[in-house]
């Protein structure tokens, strides 16, 4: 009021001017705050409400953003930061904060799951999913932030090699996937930027000294590569480049290639363009190249079904590989270039894939190119080897190595040589057509020579086994194996109608042969000895083979008639309790599966287990069974019948005595009257 009652001149004196400046001022203070209000409405976070205070890392995060927006909308005087009390208070809260970071850690991950409330963070999920309901990625970075924070465990290596491929997601409980698999099915648009999320914070964590431990995104990154695996090879070519980012990091790069490498133990396809686009690259950096060949051997020691993975590797990838495995000196370790020999095998079957014999002839040109004579032995051998499958199995194989011939004259020197040795081993199809093909290469050989433009050592060498080959392609050779069956059966006949036309031997034409050639004497003098020495041995044997028969039965009498009680108490025993003892071991093998709460494939495997053995014996034993009652029952009928009543062990080896002497004469009856004709046969002629 003091200042108005004044004159003009006191209005002077507070500068008029400076009062509308001072008001534009509160203008674009207003502005300012107005425009740093628009810039916080990017969080879009509705925090009218109040939020309870809690010890989770959940909401002390929150918290502060809410603070800081505060600050920044209405600021406080500017005494308000100089209390003492402040300073008193945030320091509090950095030693409340390194303190629950310290009670976090756990001996394992295994004790971290076990303490981890199920309960608490479902709470805490829906609370998010409440306060940012049109927000999926937050629910998604809360569940992954909240996991890692509760599940700090000591760190481990970047690949987890000493654990299993699943390794932590199968340590997860059932009701803690079930909240996992939930809320990734409710942000199921968001999963993408969810897996970049997790991937990205892992490598700032990685950039930290004490780090945390990443249990946590480990965990997301499974959960959402088992279910969806092709997110992580939507865009490989990002991740390439992330991955040469930090080629002087292998942390960090054996961090990415796990967490891509998830894919694969979902989907053998996606494995295998994970490793083609992201491992093979880094296959020759020393710090890498163990996961990477490692990996690729557990993915295809999972999927055994490689149809599965056919045209994921075409001739751009298979040949580095071919060369990785077998070539000298080159990047790898040789422990590790031998584990590479090992699947090579599987890589190329892979590659051929499911119509060898229409892509093949697009592998033949870097197969020849790679057969030269300086290669290493084994390399040599597996190129040829792979130049005749393409031969055999694909027909435009043939045209290619036409086309390649002239400018290929050392690599295909070898394959002609090669050829040549394998040549009974090729089937008669593929030979006709390498038949005109060589032709047509002794043609060329012919120009190049009267040309002399080329090395004429390679095309003297060339033009030599072309002529071997031709030459043993046209070559006729007897079929020995048909020729002597037909020598055999045209003697035979000529011997019959020999026979049969001078009705006696001696009037045949063979026999008056054999009578000059001195042949007949002595074929009937040895006739005559194998007589006289069979006899001999007859009589010798019916001299000694009484004595010792009655002295071994003497012998074995005592054994044999424990055996057979034994025997028949055996047969009996089983008789009666077979099929019990079979339903009592299904029965507890049914009851010991329920009690231990097995997998339905083990279940399966039991029952299917319990159904071969009834088959077994319903089917097998108590036929075999009964067919040994019966033919027991009969000869101890026949023994009755024999003994006339009272079965004694005398009797019964008189019985067998009485068997093998009747055997006996019927064998030597056959052998005599054997012996008789033949000789009638020749005395008559």
């Amino acid at each position: 009021m003091a200042s108005r009652t004044a004159g003009g001149g006191r209005w002077e004196v507070v500068k008029k001017g400076r009062r509308p400046g001072a008001g534009g001022s509160g203008r674009a203070s207003g502005v300012d705050r107005r425009a740093l209000g628009e810039a916080n409405g990017m969080w879009k976070y509705d925090l009218t409400p109040p939020i309870q205070t809690t010890s989770t890392l959940y909401e002390r995060g929150f918290e502060k953003i809410m603070k800081k927006q505060n600050k920044e909308q209405v600021p406080p005087p500017a005494v308000e930061p100089k209390k003492p009390g402040n300073k008193k208070q945030t320091k509090k809260v950095a030693i409340l904060t390194n303190q629950s970071q310290k009670q976090g850690r756990f001996r394992s991950l295994e004790e971290a799951l076990k303490a981890l409330d199920v309960a608490a963070l479902q709470k805490e999920l829906d609370k998010s999913q409440s306060v940012f309901s049109g927000n999926p990625s937050v629910w998604l970075k809360d569940l992954a932030s909240y996991l890692n924070y509760k599940l700090q465990a000591p760190l481990s290596e970047p690949t987890l090699s000493q654990h299993t491929h699943d390794y932590p997601y199968s340590l997860v409980s059932r009701e803690l996937r079930g909240i996992i698999r939930g809320l990734l099915a409710k942000a199921a648009g968001s999963l993408e930027l969810f897996f970049d999320h997790c991937l990205f914070t892992m490598l700032q964590e990685l950039d930290k000294t004490p780090g945390e431990s990443l249990h946590g995104y480990r965990i997301c990154i499974q959960a959402i590569l088992q279910d969806k695996p092709k997110i992580a090879t939507v865009n490989l070519g990002k991740f390439l480049e992330l991955l040469r980012s930090h080629q002087n990091r292998p942390a960090k790069c054996l961090t990415i290639m796990w967490a891509l490498g998830q894919a694969g133990f979902a989907n053998l396809t996606e494995g295998l363009k994970v490793w083609l686009g992201i491992m093979l690259p880094v296959l020759g950096i020393k710090s890498l190249s163990p996961f990477a060949i490692s990996y690729l051997d557990r993915l295809l020691l999972m999927h055994p079904n490689l149809t599965k993975g056919f045209g994921m590797i075409g001739p751009k990838d298979f040949f580095p590989l071919l060369d990785f495995a077998y070539m000298p000196n080159n990047s790898l370790t040789p422990s590790l270039q031998e584990q590479l020999c090992q699947l090579y095998p599987r890589l190329k079957v892979l590659a051929f894939g499911a119509k060898p014999e229409s892509t093949l002839h697009t592998y033949f040109p870097s197969f020849l190119s790679r057969a030269s004579p300086n290669c290493p032995p084994e390399m040599k051998k597996e190129l040829l080897r792979s130049l005749t499958e393409c031969l055999m199995v694909d027909p435009l194989s043939a045209g290619v190595w036409r086309q390649l011939y002239p400018k290929h004259l050392s690599q295909s020197s070898l394959l002609l040589e090669h050829l040549l040795k394998s040549w009974e081993r090729i089937p008669k199809k593929t030979q006709k057509s390498l038949q005109e093909t060589i032709q047509s290469f002794k043609l060329t050989n012919q120009e190049l020579l009267r040309k002399g433009n080329y090395n004429n050592h390679d095309v003297i060498t060339c033009d030599v086994a072309c002529k071997s080959l031709l030459q043993h392609t046209r070559g006729f050779r007897l079929p020995w194996t048909r020729l002597l069956l037909l020598v055999l059966i045209f003697a035979i006949g000529f011997l019959c109608h020999d026979f049969r036309s001078h009705s006696s031997f001696q009037a045949s034409l063979s026999g008056r042969l054999l009578q000059s050639s001195g042949i007949l004497p002595a074929g009937q003098q040895a006739c005559a000895k194998i007589y006289y020495y069979s006899l001999q041995g007859y009589s010798w044997l019916g001299e000694t083979l009484p004595a010792w028969g009655y002295h071994l039965l003497a012998v074995l009498r005592p054994s044999l008639q424990r055996v057979w009680t034994h025997v028949n108490a055996t047969a009996s025993f089983l008789s009666a309790h077979c099929a019990s003892h079979l339903a009592c071991v299904g029965d507890s093998l049914s009851s010991l599966s329920r009690r231990l709460l097995l997998s339905d494939a083990l279940n399966q495997l039991l029952h299917s287990l319990r159904e071969l053995l009834l088959f077994l014996y319903h089917n097998v034993l108590l036929p075999v069974w009964h067919l040994l009652l019966e033919t027991l029952a009969q000869a101890q009928e026949h023994c009755h019948k024999a003994c006339r009543g009272e079965v004694t062990w005398d009797c019964v080896k008189t019985q067998l005595s009485e068997a093998a002497r009747w055997t006996w004469l019927c064998l030597r009856d056959i052998t005599v009257a054997f012996l008789d004709w033949a000789l009638a046969m020749m005395s008559q002629q």
